[in-house]
Order: C-alpha cells, then sequence, then structure tokens
C-alpha cells in the first residue's frame, strides 16, 4: 500500500476513492471499503483513501473532541490489512479548513487526486463551515469526470455503527457490543517499555505498553488477550488508568500481567486486545491492598479464560 502523507500537486493517474476519518476502522467502514474495492476492480482503477490528521474535531475544539479510538498508525495498518492500493493523508490545517466546498471537489479530488470514481457517506459534509454535502458532490461531479456514489448508514442488530456508538460501548464496559460494532475487538498496540518494576515487587511483574494515545476512549482493569509476546496469543489482566494508588501524576498507562508466561518482552510490539471489563481503577490505602486486589483480579481473569462466567459473576458480585 503507498502512503501519501500529503496530497499531491498533480494527479498522476485516476483513482477510485473514499473520504473519512474511519476512526477505529469499524464494520461501516469496512462496508465502505469493500465498496470501494469492488468499483475500483470493476473500473480498473486503484481503490484509495482519503483521511485527515488529525480529526478535524482535534483542529477546532481539541479540549471538546473525543477520544480517538486509534492512532493514524493502525488505521493505515487496517486499511492495508482490507487490501487498499493508495492512502492520502491529508493534513488538517486552518488553510485545509478554508477551502471552499467548491475547490474542494475540482482542486483536491480531481485535479490533485484524479478521482474518477468517489464513494462518501450519505451525510458526508466538507469545505469551509462544512457547507458541502453529498447533493454538491453529485452536482459537481459530471464537470469533472467523477461518477459520485453515496452509502447510508450500516447497522448491527438495530443499531447504527459509528465511531461514537464504539466509544459508547467502549466508556461504559460493554467490549463484547464494541467488538460487534468493530468487527473485532477493541485492541490497543504499543511496544513494550522499561518501568518502575513495582508489579514485581508486588509479585506480578507486568508489561508496561507504551500507547500513542494520551486519552483512551476506556479505563479500568480488564481480562485481555495479548498477540506479539509470543507465538500464540496469551491470556492477561490488564490496568488501564492512571495507577491512582502509586501515583498522583495523572498520566495514563497500559499495564499488562501475563498468565503462566515466561521470556522477555522489552522492546516488543504487542497488540492488546480487550475482552471483559473487572472493574474501575480504585485507590488502596496500602501495597498490601493493591497486592490483595491484584490477585484477585488474576484469579478473576483465570476464571473468565477458564470460560467460568457464572463463577466468575458469583465471585464479583458476592
Amino acid at each position: 500500500m503507498r502512503i501519501h502523507r500529503r496530497p499531491p500537486a498533480r494527479a498522476s493517474g485516476p483513482v477510485a476513492l473514499t473520504i473519512g476519518n474511519f476512526d477505529g476502522v469499524h464494520r461501516g467502514h469496512e462496508a465502505m471499503v469493500a465498496r470501494l474495492m469492488a468499483a475500483a476492480r470493476e473500473r480498473g482503477l486503484p481503490a484509495g483513501v482519503m483521511t485527515f490528521e488529525p480529526h478535524p474535531r482535534e483542529f477546532f475544539a481539541p479540549a471538546e473532541a473525543p477520544p480517538r479510538l486509534a492512532p493514524l498508525r493502525e488505521k493505515l495498518e487496517r486499511f492495508a490489512a482490507l487490501g487498499v492500493d493508495e492512502v492520502f493523508v491529508c493534513r488538517f490545517d486552518a488553510a485545509f479548513a478554508r477551502q471552499s466546498p467548491q475547490d474542494f471537489v475540482r482542486d483536491m479530488l480531481a485535479r490533485r487526486l484524479g478521482v474518477r470514481w468517489l464513494l462518501a457517506g450519505d451525510d458526508f459534509r466538507f469545505g469551509a463551515r462544512r457547507a458541502g454535502d453529498a447533493g454538491l458532490l453529485r452536482a459537481l461531479g459530471p464537470e469533472c469526470g467523477m461518477a459520485v456514489e453515496t452509502m447510508g448508514t450500516v447497522a448491527v442488530d438495530g443499531q447504527r455503527v459509528s465511531s461514537t456508538s464504539v466509544r459508547e460501548a467502549l466508556a461504559v464496559g460493554a467490549l463484547r457490543r464494541a467488538a460487534e460494532l468493530l468487527g473485532r475487538p477493541y485492541a490497543i498496540s504499543g511496544r513494550v517499555e522499561g518501568g518502575e518494576r513495582l508489579g514485581r515487587e508486588l509479585g506480578f511483574p507486568t508489561a508496561n505498553v507504551r500507547m500513542a494515545l494520551n486519552r483512551p476512549a476506556l479505563q479500568g482493569i480488564f481480562c485481555v488477550r495479548v498477540h506479539g509476546a509470543a507465538a500464540r496469543p496469551v491470556a492477561g489482566a490488564a490496568s488501564l488508568g492512571v495507577r491512582p494508588t502509586v501515583s498522583d501524576a495523572g498520566r495514563m498507562g497500559l499495564e499488562v500481567f501475563l498468565l503462566d508466561f515466561r521470556g522477555e518482552l522489552y522492546g516488543r510490539r504487542v497488540r492488546v486486545e480487550f475482552l471483559h471489563k473487572l472493574r474501575d481503577e480504585a485507590r488502596y490505602d496500602s501495597l498490601d491492598a493493591l497486592r490483595a486486589a491484584i490477585a484477585r483480579d488474576v484469579d478473576h481473569t483465570r476464571a473468565f479464560f477458564r470460560g467460568e462466567r457464572g463463577a466468575l459473576a458469583g465471585i464479583l458480585h458476592g
């Protein structure tokens, strides 16, 4: 897959394209990419995706922007896995935001990218003050030599699939629902780095995973599955939060205790899949109390992976 960190000054050839933020690349996004791939094959064109960095809401109102589901790197990895040929990463800045909708279509899409077939969501808005819409795309398409198609909402069990609905599921710990909307378990990837070794002192050595996101969409104690630590995925218990018992810095961190694992992890890039939320993060009065809580979390995690959901529910509510 070819990645363009900025749109070219002029297109080197025609392309089929879809446009969006694609945060999380959920099932709705995957449906759009599947339609794009089919249309590109029919026309003998490369399949391209245009996305934005940063997210427009982060540019206009950073304090109010929702947490991202995934960093740009993971978005690009997902596009590659789906078979996309080219990705155009457009820097969303003041100049980009000032473009009129007409200039965006005629200059950016037609001249600079060479779009001959375009797919957009039926609620797609673009250009200065978000004045452009699907109707304008269809109106300008013929003069630009561009066929325009729109796609409606994708739903799962009657619920609209969107990045917002995924975030809402994650925020309340509904990880199974989030996985249904995403088409896979929600995951965070990063390299394992050295830490304070407090987990080792407590009897539960953890892998400290460096996150690209400083504001993840979920928080708490979880049952997880870790890829990249060994030849096969490894079960574990993870803490994602600010560690209130041992730190007052407020810095988010991801720590994972791998069940029955022996090996060196420093420097490895791992992917942590979140499968079940055990509880919210809590502050304890002593390290002994923290150690006891971690031991309970590990017991609950073992029960989860043994499939003893009934026993787990009894432990948590007993």
